[in-house]
């Protein structure tokens, strides 16, 4: 069994945003030559986050505002981990919600996914370098 390990870096410019990484994860899948076995693909930070849908922009906007309802990121007094001197409470909150990892199958050396769907990450907490790790396990 052959195993592939690799980080891959981002830095959104903003507070929060989703990217679709599917391009930077096949192109890991094609450089360990894996051509059957699994994918784990998981956020390295606790306020950001990888997950699998569809890259539609008013399906991204929904999740936006689903998240700001559920974890509002003002007033920032209303989180107890804000009086750590931390401004950054909610986006733990929105991490949690949409998941740090996720794993798919390889089959004939491709991303074995259902109609529509791509891997995503989820920023919660940007403008700084945030790392993904990509570990890839099979034959």
């Amino acid at each position: 069994m052959k195993s592939y390990r690799k980080e891959l870096w981002f830095n959104l410019p903003a507070r929060r945003g989703f990217l679709n990484i599917t391009p930077q994860v096949e192109a890991c899948l094609r450089e360990s030559g894996i051509r059957e076995g699994l994918l784990l693909c998981n956020a390295m930070h606790i306020t950001a986050s990888v997950f699998i849908n569809d890259d539609e922009s008013g399906l991204h906007h929904d999740y936006e505002t689903w998240l700001e309802q559920l974890a509002p990121h003002e007033p920032l007094g209303q989180y107890w981990h804000n009086r750590t001197g931390e401004d950054n409470a909610d986006a733990h909150l929105k991490r949690q919600v949409m998941g740090r990892e996720v794993v798919v199958a390889i089959t004939n050396s491709r991303l074995d996914f259902g109609p529509w769907e791509q891997i995503f990450y989820g920023e919660f907490d940007g403008r700084r370098q945030k790392r993904v790790l990509v570990k890839i396990i099979g034959e």
